[in-house]
């Protein structure tokens, strides 16, 4: 399968060619060799990722370009290390877990250096992903989530049965954790660190206590952006419930939404 650009005859807006991306099949017939395979957004996309790029090094300055590296290597031990070990059949939990801990110590270290303050938020993130993951795999299990629930999970069910697909879900949960982890152990470690070198006097039941106070109200601002990062990635779906008319113990009891309760 080849694919190329070409211009298609339609049009986005008035005098404005619509670029596509074509898939070439030279075995096929051919009045079928050719296929409209997508649009190509390659170049609203760049942009879009430098306006982005840009963005994280003014504000960030030496920590916004190590917070771009580190979203570089991130993404090649998920497409070099997790995505292949998966297909390979080892275990999605097992691979999740070493992924994201080597994710975690390479962009947690060289975002914020190699200092006490990000020691303790690393321990605090393994000892939180250890949480996730005994949680995670008891619910599912106890909800029966069989984390074959779309065309895509089905896809890949069908061509790789012997993925365990529960475990792959469980595998998605520890990896999107990991990206609200990161923030939460951080800044709460950094608060802490803060207030000590602020008032280095505090005893450590009164930081402690301090710490808590900040961490109760971290805690209630990310579980409501939690639930709705995941409603508005599932507002299709929602939408579709609210047209059925379905009440909410018969939304929430469906395994598509039952998934999102569980990240969550």
């Amino acid at each position: 399968m080849e694919e190329l650009t070409t211009v298609f005859v339609g049009h986005l807006a008035p005098k404005e060619p619509l670029k596509v991306v074509v898939a070439h099949e030279p075995s096929a017939p051919r009045d079928l060799q050719y296929s409209v395979a997508d649009v190509n957004r390659r170049l609203p996309m760049a942009l879009l990722a430098g306006v982005f790029a840009l963005a994280v090094v003014v504000v960030g300055r030496l920590r916004g370009v190590m917070a771009l590296v580190a979203l570089a290597v991130s993404f090649l031990v998920l497409n070099l290390f997790i995505l292949p070990a998966i297909l390979q059949g080892s275990n999605p939990l097992a691979v999740a877990v070493v992924g994201s801990s080597a994710i975690m110590l390479i962009a947690l270290y060289m975002c914020h250096g190699l200092s006490a303050r990000t020691s303790v938020a690393v321990l605090g993130t393994l000892i939180s992903l250890m949480l996730i993951g005994v949680l995670g795999s008891l619910f599912i299990g106890w909800a029966a989530l069989t984390g074959n629930t779309d065309d895509n999970t089905g896809l890949i069910h069908g061509l790789y049965p012997s993925i365990d697909m529960s475990g792959l879900l469980l595998a998605g949960v520890i990896i999107g954790s990991l990206g609200v982890l990161d923030d939460v152990t951080v800044t709460q470690t950094s608060a802490v660190w803060e207030l000590h070198e602020a008032n280095p006097t505090l005893g450590r039941r009164a930081l402690y206590r301090a710490g808590i106070r900040i961490g109760r109200d971290h805690i209630a601002s990310v579980v409501n952006t939690l639930v709705l990062a995941y409603a508005g990635a599932a507002l299709p779906l929602l939408l579709l419930f609210s047209i059925a008319q379905s009440g909410v113990g018969t939304v929430a009891n469906s395994e598509l939404v039952a998934e999102e309760i569980v990240r969550t």
